[in-house]
């Protein structure tokens, strides 16, 4: 069964100079082993390790403030408009100067993962999401930003996105085969429908979902309803209900922000967006 949980609800762990850190996904409190994710709290000056092992993947969002981050590619500012991959070996250290509040996720032992893995053919990657192309829902005002994915991160490890309901959409139920995936709601609230059983989700809440679980959501509320959403491995089948619709997202030629996407991405559906060459 699916695990929810509300990031309030789990107790920061201090560490040196200031730093604390909020484990989230981790294998004791959802039973598997495939991903971690943890939110860490940096205050005005501090300083944190963000280095990545040999046999690892990590990546990682700005959610409050800004930060730089340094590796031997030179210093990145970060902002909430940023995703950094951190691929296999890579040393990186993160400071704040006002403070700052990042989601990272990792995976440990990431070849598993991945039939293809070339740990020497992935770098660190700094991309702006908002610059990204927006899709748009065939059947409703929902969106999908893409943010990792074989051609963003050179990896099938993992892939994910940034998916955004306005109020009164909604999915049609399906579940996946061949991977495991999580959800983090950053605005909103909606009803999230866990094999036929409603529960109500906010904003905070992390919603770990295994094989096989049928699922879908609807924003009932008058707000939008934004959450990010990644799969381990990238590689998976996903099924749809019977009579159930299958979602085609259709490029909207422009951002998030309404300019130019920095590269183009073709209509699909929700069905083959696991083995897509050109997400």
């Amino acid at each position: 069964m699916a695990v929810i949980f509300n990031e309030k609800d789990i107790p920061l762990e201090s560490l040196q100079n200031g730093i604390s850190i909020q484990r989230l996904i981790t294998s004791d409190r959802v039973g598997s082993d495939h991903v971690e994710t943890a939110r860490w709290h940096i205050p005005a000056g501090g300083k944190v390790d963000f280095s990545v092992a040999d046999t690892d993947l990590s990546w990682a969002h700005i959610l409050i403030g800004e930060a730089e981050i340094v590796t031997d590619q030179g210093t990145k500012v970060l902002t909430p408009d940023h995703f950094i991959l951190l691929p296999p070996g890579i040393s990186a250290e993160v400071t704040s100067k006002k403070g700052a509040i990042i989601f990272r996720s990792e995976i440990k032992s990431a070849e598993r993962f991945d039939k293809d893995w070339d740990p020497d053919g992935l770098t660190f990657r700094c991309t702006n999401w908002t610059e990204e192309p927006l899709l748009n829902s065939e059947f409703d005002a929902r969106k999908r930003i893409y943010m990792l994915t074989p051609q963003l991160s050179g990896t099938k490890a993992a892939k994910g996105e940034m998916i955004i309901y306005p109020p009164g959409t909604e999915a049609a139920n399906h579940h996946h085969e061949g991977a495991e995936h999580f959800q983090v709601i950053l605005r909103g609230s909606a009803v999230f429908h866990l094999n036929e059983e409603p529960h109500r989700v906010q904003a905070g809440d992390t919603i770990y979902i295994y094989d096989n679980e049928r699922h879908f959501i609807i924003n009932d509320s008058d707000n939008e309803l934004a959450f990010i959403e990644y799969f381990v491995p990238g590689t998976y089948k996903t099924v749809w209900a019977e009579n159930a619709p299958i979602c085609t997202w259709n490029p909207s030629g422009v951002n998030i922000k309404g300019g130019k996407p920095n590269r183009e991405i073709g209509s699909h559906s929700s069905a083959e967006a696991h083995n897509r060459q050109d997400l």
